[in-house]
């Protein structure tokens, strides 16, 4: 049984560990006259984009992926890769992944990559409600969402990013000390993450998560992010030059 307002059936089945739940279909499989170029093209980029199924055969393999050991921090939804490309320039020592569900996407962020010579990320095709698997429990220090969809309507739930599973997810996925930092021009996508910390998506109560919230911030085109060295979006920029605020709040994994 699905977990309710998960876009996708997460359990796994009796015999399927270590096997993703997510998956990608192949080359042979599209259908003739595929109209979009880059469900083929993203796989032949090189090695710094990660279609879908090769990206989950790195679950407990990230360090040798990048070659090093590293503190490892994921950004969902990269969109055109300006964020994740300046804070992996910024952080020659963190090792990054890009998530994306759009093919070209992908490729536009690989390019970025690729383009500002830095080695220490990498543009990876999957699904958000799959983090599992490509992380372990207790793998990464930092998760970073700027400007998921807002779904507005309550018809919307089970597509929203933002959510009481997602936020279980993340919970599973950082370790002590490690932090999800959200930016967003929709306003309840921030109130959601502290309204869900104790409650479910119809507002019943339900266990508390072990989440501190370490800052919150109103507008950050006109004032502070609740993190230092904060880096200014694609769309922040959009939303700065139009006079219209940007929301932001940081949760941090407490070790109980």
């Amino acid at each position: 049984m699905a977990v309710r307002g998960r876009p996708t059936p997460q359990p796994r089945r009796e015999g399927e560990d270590g096997r993703p739940r997510y998956r990608d279909r192949r080359p042979e499989e599209l259908r003739r006259g595929d109209v979009n170029p880059y469900t083929t093209s993203h796989r032949d980029f090189g090695p710094v984009l990660l279609p879908a199924d090769e990206a989950w055969r790195r679950r407990g393999a990230w360090d040798a992926e990048f070659g090093r050991p590293g503190p490892l921090h994921v950004e969902i939804g990269s969109g055109n890769g300006f964020f994740l490309t300046e804070l992996a320039r910024r952080h020659p020592d963190w090792n990054l992944v890009g998530l994306e569900i759009r093919y070209k996407r992908t490729v536009l962020l690989a390019r970025k990559l690729a383009a500002a010579g830095v080695t220490n990320a990498r543009s990876v095709r999957y699904h958000a409600a799959f983090l599992d698997d490509l992380f372990e429990p207790g793998s990464l220090d930092g998760l970073y969402v700027n400007h998921p969809d807002p779904w507005p309507k309550e018809r919307h739930e089970k597509n929203r990013l933002i959510s009481r599973w997602f936020l279980e997810d993340v919970v599973s996925l950082l370790r002590p000390g490690g932090w999800l930092r959200l930016k967003s021009d929709h306003r309840p996508n921030v109130d959601r993450v502290l309204e869900l910390l104790d409650r479910g998506p119809e507002g019943e109560p339900l266990p508390r998560l072990p989440l501190e919230v370490i800052g919150r911030s109103e507008d950050v085109t006109t004032g502070p992010a609740p993190w230092p060295d904060d880096i200014e979006t694609n769309y922040q920029r959009k939303f700065r030059l139009r006079g219209l605020p940007v929301y932001a709040v940081e949760v941090r994994r407490t070790s109980v």
